[in-house]
């Protein structure tokens, strides 16, 4: 799933989910005027209306971020999203944070674009910190034990 990482692409998004609406409604209309079944219309448009569902899911997803509504990390999975989406739900743009870590603005942007893959602890507490955001964790055992 692609995830947006800035307002910019945000707007696009939802300017081409807008677009995909407009261009959908015609194409039904299209398809309705050349005597189709049910049947046939919907699948000539099930692959438009899988793109434009996931397009919405994306832009949605970004909309939860902004409201600061995270998806929860277990081991560590999932934490370079978690770094993007903490940096969004604060409004923060990737210049703003790079200038935080005192890095330039491309080195944030390729770490996002990667979902901060491979990061270290050391880096990932400079993020936070840059976040001013502070992450705690619980443990479960995972073990299962046998009983007689």
């Amino acid at each position: 799933r692609n995830m947006i990482r800035s307002e910019t692409e945000y707007q696009e998004a939802v300017k081409r989910l807008t677009d995909e609406e407009t261009r959908l409604k015609a194409q039904r209309g299209e398809l309705k005027k050349l005597d189709l079944s049910q049947a046939e219309i919907k699948r000539a448009m099930d692959p438009l209306q899988s793109f434009h569902e996931q397009l919405k899911e994306e832009v949605g997803s970004y909309e939860r971020l902004r409201r600061g509504e995270f998806e929860e990390v277990t081991n560590f999975e999932g934490m370079g999203r978690l770094l993007i989406a903490l940096r969004i739900s604060q409004g923060l743009s990737q210049r703003e944070l790079a200038e935080r870590l005192g890095v330039h603005e491309s080195t944030v942007s390729r770490d996002e674009r990667n979902e901060y893959h491979g990061i270290t602890l050391e880096r990932t507490t400079k993020v936070l910190a840059a976040l001013g955001v502070t992450v705690s964790t619980s443990v479960q055992s995972a073990v299962v034990l046998k009983t007689a």
